[in-house]
Order: C-alpha cells, then structure tokens, then sequence
C-alpha cells in the first residue's frame, strides 16, 4: 500500500491534534476522572481507531487492513500489559491521584516519539539486512520466555533505576509534591519534585517496551505507515484506559501467558519469514528455505482468539478474584493512610468505601480465600490502621460514617 505524503501529513496532525486536546481540555487542569468520563473517551478513542482501520481497508486492499488490526490489537494488548508497571511505579513514587493523568499523557507521548524512532530505525534496517526478521523473531521468543517468569514481586519494580539515581545526584529533589510542579522551592532553593523523578522513570520503561512491541508488529507487516498508525492509535486513550479498568488490572492474571503466546506466535511467524527470505550464507548456503508462511487473516484470528480465552479466564477465576481483592484493598489502604495522596475529601471517601467493597468480596468468596489476607499479616496490620484512620476522621466531622463495620472483622 503506498501512502503520498499528504497523507502522512494530515496523520501525523490529527494524531498530534488529539494529543493537544487531550492536554487542553482534560490533563491541564488536575482531577480524578469519573468512570463515566472514562469509559466515554475511551470508547471515543477505539472507535476513532477502528474507522480510521475501515479506511485503511477501502483504500488499502483487504491485505492492508487485515494487517492494520491485527497490529492495533496487538499492540493495545502489551499496551495494557505496560500499564500494570505504570501502576506500580505510580504507586513507588506516590503520585496523587488527581496529578496521575499528567503522567500518564506524558508516557503516551514519550511512549509514541520512542517507538516512531524505533518504526524508523527498524524499517531501515529490514529494508538493508534481511536477516533482521531472525533477530526480531529471537528478541520476540526470549521476551515470551521471560514474560512467563513468575516476578519478584512489586519490589521488582520499583521505581529507582539507574537514571533517576543519576538525576537525583545532579539535581537536588525533594520528597514532597508541589501540585503538578516539576519543579519548587525549597528553603530557598529550586529543587526537583517526585513529578519529574516519575515522568523520568515512564519515560526509561517506554523505552524497554519499545524494544518486544516494535518487532511484534513489524512480524504483522512491514508496511512502516501501518506500523506507525496502529502504534500510534493504541497509545491514544491509554491515559483514559487506565482509570476505567484501574481496579481490573490486577483481575487480570492470566494476561501475561496470553501476550507471551502471541509474542512467541509472531517470533515463530518471523523466522519463517525470514527463512523464506534467507540470504544469510551459513543457512541453506545463502538460498530461501521453502517453508511455510502465517498469513495475516490467521494471526489476526490467533491473536483474537488468545486475547478473549486468557481475558475470560481470567475474569471468571475465582483465585483471580481473590488476589485482585487483596492487591486493590492493600493499594488503597496504602493511599487512604498517605496524607498527600489527594487533597479532595470526596476522592478519600471513595478510596474507603473500594476498600470496604474488596472486604466484602474476599468475604464473599469463602474461607480459602480469607485465609489468603490472614497469611499476610502486614496486610492486615495495614487495614485495621486504613479502619482506625477513618474512625477518627468520622469522630471529627471529616467524613461520613459508614454502616458497615471494620475491614477485618
């Protein structure tokens, strides 16, 4: 499918036309979006995406927009996956909740500038070596490999590499927030606030999972405008995707062996292309191998089909459940116990009262399950001091009092 240059030009100005709207009329000023809010743009921002595919599919051929959603779905599927660590490092940094869509726009931003450079850069390279398909599909195998590794745990990934531990030693930064600030004064001297130290670390991450979603999609196709388009929608409404399924994202407990089936499907996909198009001297003395190719149409039924299998079971697991439960109630008494966390009374209720709901639904699920918040006991210590601080804030007239009774009861 070849694309003029007009084209590309009026792409590129509505991409960065509804990233300037994004900022003027929801991000500049600080709130937490309702879910409604949430749910409505994100629907707006899928829907912007699958039209703009339709006329990838009238103009470009069936081939062309085949290709075009099976690289917008895979590329929104690990765009998903990567908000898990936005969440944790979020979460390390603190940041309040009303400030978290300034960070989350600037990681959409940085997040699309890195991967256009890196469209471009692979694009070179694949048009000069052909034997870059057989990198791409190795980098693609061992990041399906390691997705499968259980993780250490949230301390894994804290928030402290190794940039920030520079930036921190060249500028002097302070511990506490300034609003949105990224930058304040402090006994007289201007110093960096958490806000930049947190965009700095979004914006390393962007970095690293640019380096498994750009040989993804070019494993779809080569076609470098449907590689930048199908990136770029996916990252658009990211930051509204995070407040609508903030309290599903750790539901989610299958996803990782779902998107490491459709790397390790793409990376095999790859070096059969790559050996149907060999030229390397060592492998076949320098011949194509003839091999069998994946077709468009398939992967994009592969990746479907995978998604919705790992995305259900997931949903319907009451073990899934369970540890979405306590991982949520252990986030929020976390932030309804941190006093800069938000300044909006009504944003602490509502942290209380999904505190009280993640109680009745580990309640609900029976006593295997309440043995897991039992075995935690510094979970435990943390919900009975999230109880005790309401309770005073009740007895002093700073919040409603509710009529159910303690968390641990």
């Amino acid at each position: 499918m070849d694309v003029s240059g007009w084209v590309w030009g009026l792409t590129i100005a509505g991409i960065v036309g509804l990233l300037a709207f994004d900022f003027v009329f929801h991000v500049r000023k600080a709130h937490v979006p309702t879910l409604r809010e949430a749910a409505v743009w994100s629907a707006l921002y899928v829907g912007i995406a699958v039209l703009f595919g339709v006329g990838v599919l009238i103009f470009g051929g069936m081939d062309a927009g085949s290709e075009y959603f099976a690289g917008y779905v895979t590329e929104k599927a690990l765009s998903v996956d990567n908000l898990f660590v936005f969440l944790i490092i979020m979460a390390s940094f603190r940041v309040p909740r009303e400030d978290q869509q300034k960070v989350l726009l600037f990681g959409i931003v940085f997040a699309l500038i890195a991967r256009t450079g890196f469209i471009f850069l692979g694009a070179a390279l694949i048009n000069t070596f052909a034997w870059v398909f057989y990198l791409f599909g190795l980098i693609l195998l061992l990041t399906a490999g390691n997705m499968l590794k259980p993780e250490g745990g949230e301390d894994s990934h804290k928030a402290d590499n190794f940039i920030i531990r520079i930036a921190k030693k060249i500028f002097p930064a302070t511990d506490h927030y300034d609003g949105d600030k990224l930058f304040t004064i402090d006994d007289g001297k201007r110093v960096m606030t958490p806000m930049l130290l947190v965009m700095v670390a979004i914006g390393g991450t962007d970095i690293l999972f640019a380096l498994d979603s750009i040989p993804a999609i070019f494993g779809l196709t080569q076609n470098v405008f449907i590689v930048f388009t199908a990136t770029a929608f996916s990252l658009l409404g990211l930051r509204q995707l995070y407040f609508l399924i903030d309290g599903l994202l750790d539901r989610l407990i299958y996803l990782a062996y779902g998107l490491a089936a459709i790397l390790a499907f793409i990376g095999v996909k790859l070096i059969l292309h790559a050996l149907h198009e060999n030229n390397v001297p060592f492998i076949n003395d320098g011949e194509p191998v003839p091999v069998a190719e994946i077709s468009t149409s398939l992967s994009l039924s592969v990746i479907i089909g995978v998604l919705v299998v790992t995305v259900a079971a997931s949903l319907f697991s009451r073990k899934g459940r369970a540890q979405t439960a306590i991982n949520n109630a252990r986030r929020h008494a976390t932030a309804y116990l941190d006093s800069e966390y938000t300044r909006d009374a009504a944003e602490r209720e509502r942290i209380f009262g999904k505190l009280l709901d993640e109680r009745d639904q580990i309640l609900a699920l029976g006593p295997k399950y309440r043995q897991m918040v039992r075995d935690e006991p510094a979970l435990m210590e943390l919900l009975d001091r999230a109880a005790a601080k309401h309770d005073e804030a009740v007895d002093r007239g700073q919040a409603e009092p509710f009529t159910r009774k303690g968390l641990t009861s």
